[in-house]
């Protein structure tokens, strides 16, 4: 703490005392920065999932094309069989021109052939069709 020592009018010398308050005022300009920074930062948002506006058209619901694969490595098409990997590629060609592509359903048999199955999938591939999926998978387990 300082102290000022003064002399007055009178004979007699008048001391006065005073606080030195910038010690004071620097320790709580300190503690106060440190509170600014240890307080997390608070959003002034509220993420909430609203419904959709009702302008807008529910999704098309894709039409499931079924591709199964029979033990005897026979291809059906929707429950119908195949003839050869040129009938199926046609057909799978028209499906793949339509305005929304058709999801496909491969289900081979434990028993094909990885072969039947792997031109299957790229001749999919090729023509475009994205969305496929392989079902039965837990026959193999």
């Amino acid at each position: 703490m300082g102290m000022n020592v003064g002399k007055s009018d009178g004979s007699e010398p008048e001391v006065m005392v005073e606080m030195n308050t910038t010690p004071l005022i620097d320790v709580m300009l300190v503690l106060l920065i440190m509170l600014i920074i240890t307080i997390p930062i608070q959003l002034h948002s509220v993420n909430m999932n609203m419904p959709p506006p009702s302008n807008i058209k529910p999704p098309i619901e894709p039409e499931v094309l079924k591709i199964d694969i029979d033990q005897s490595n026979q291809v059906f098409l929707n429950g119908v069989a195949v003839v050869d990997a040129q009938e199926l590629e046609y057909k799978l060609s028209l499906l793949a021109k339509q305005e929304v592509q058709p999801e496909i359903h491969l289900r081979p048999n434990k028993s094909a052939r990885y072969e039947v199955v792997a031109r299957v999938m790229a001749t999919v591939q090729r023509l475009g069709l994205t969305k496929m999926g392989i079902l039965g998978h837990e026959q193999f387990l």
